[in-house]
């Protein structure tokens, strides 16, 4: 096996077509995504936008545990611990460039189906969100756990987790509950359940189609083939947690207030195995982070996908500065003491002036980094 963290591989196709199957490689962090791979998977993406014999793409990663489980915050914390609240170039460049791919896998002109099987957290839910045919599995598992570490819901979650039906989105992106691939269907983050021994059969199935000259129609062939896998694999579907959960769901998100909402889920004490842990997943979470992400879903309700990409970069850099994300790494992932001393302490000690502050982009009245998306 190639210890290159992406590995880049055209298939050839009917008709002299092929597919371009990029393959994230780095299995020992759950294929956790870098800044190297994020450059190195941009510039293909860019290749072969232009190739025309390149049919469709196909996104998946090493090994069957994770499709990717975040980006490497191991370097965004080695740059936080050096810069303190000073300027982290190493920061923006990381997210700047992070967010400047999921774009453009959102609005790239070809099919690319994204094979979401395993662990799916973070950057790699930026990865999966944006590609034009979703493909989720019985392993799926994906989350936005970032307010467990001091972050918030991004990767454009502000826009995605607003296409969620009611306040789903809410409700995942406060507490970091995983879902699963049923749930990612509900959810609107994949497109079609197919069993995960499928995978090269679906490759060998999209060799096999017989791709027009319009690629146009690229898409819609694309889906006939996985609209015949779906069938096959509809027995192996989980139950979809968050419909069951729906009526609930909208009642712990019904207060008006962070605080209230807050102290609904958490004062859940049911025997619901599901809700407890979303519970237990707010109630360790940073408290500046929960707050956060509620002002993100308000302020978002609104933003197209460009300018969620551009409030987010302006929050995540403001992250970095303020201390509460460098300490959450530490405490999870660095030191794995799991106590880490966010301050404020509690959600009711958070400041609208503090929250305030992390929607102020740090370059002033210089032009935004992410302005020509």
């Amino acid at each position: 096996m190639s210890e290159d963290p992406v590995l880049f591989a055209e298939q050839a196709a009917e008709g002299g077509r092929r597919i371009g199957v990029i393959t994230l490689n780095v299995e020992s962090s759950l294929n956790s995504l870098s800044l190297e791979m994020t450059d190195l998977i941009q510039t293909r993406l860019c290749a072969w936008e232009q190739d025309a014999k390149i049919a469709c793409l196909f996104l998946q990663a090493s090994g069957e545990k994770a499709f990717c489980a975040g980006g490497d915050i191991r370097h965004l914390y080695e740059s936080m611990v050096e810069t303190g609240a000073g300027h982290n170039q190493y920061a923006q460049d990381f997210w700047e460039r992070e967010y400047r791919l999921d774009h453009h896998i959102h609005v790239y002109p070809k099919p690319i189906v994204v094979w979401a099987t395993g662990i799916v957290m973070g950057g790699g839910m930026g990865l999966v969100v944006g590609g034009s045919h979703r493909v989720v599995t019985e392993t799926t598992r994906m989350a936005m756990p970032e307010v467990g570490i001091g972050l918030y819901p991004d990767v454009a979650g502000t826009w995605f987790l607003h296409h969620a039906p009611g306040r789903s989105g809410l409700f995942v992106g406060l507490t970091g509950v995983s879902m699963n691939g049923a749930d990612a269907l509900t959810m609107q983050l994949g497109d079609w359940f197919i069993s995960s021994d499928q995978r090269q059969q679906v490759l060998a199935a999209l060799r096999a189609v017989e791709w027009p000259d319009d690629s146009g129609q690229h898409d819609d062939q694309v889906s006939g083939v996985l609209r015949a896998f779906e069938y096959q694999s509809r027995d192996d579907r989980p139950s979809d947690n968050i419909l069951v959960h729906q009526d609930a769901i909208r009642r712990l998100t019904d207060p008006d207030t962070v605080d209230e909402t807050v102290d609904a889920i958490t004062a859940y004490d049911g025997d619901d195995k599901w809700l407890a842990k979303a519970a237990r997943g707010l109630k360790h979470a940073c408290p500046a982070s929960v707050v956060l992400a509620y002002e993100q879903f308000k302020r978002g309700a609104d933003l197209d996908l460009r300018e969620a990409f551009q409030m987010e970069l302006i929050m995540s850099i403001n992250c970095a500065r303020y201390g509460n994300f460098q300490e959450g790494v530490r405490a999870l992932i660095i030191d794995k003491d799991r106590s880490p001393q966010y301050s404020p302490a509690t959600v009711a000690e958070v400041s609208p002036r503090f929250i305030d502050q992390h929607f102020v982009a740090p370059w002033g009245e210089q032009r935004h980094p992410l302005d020509d998306l």
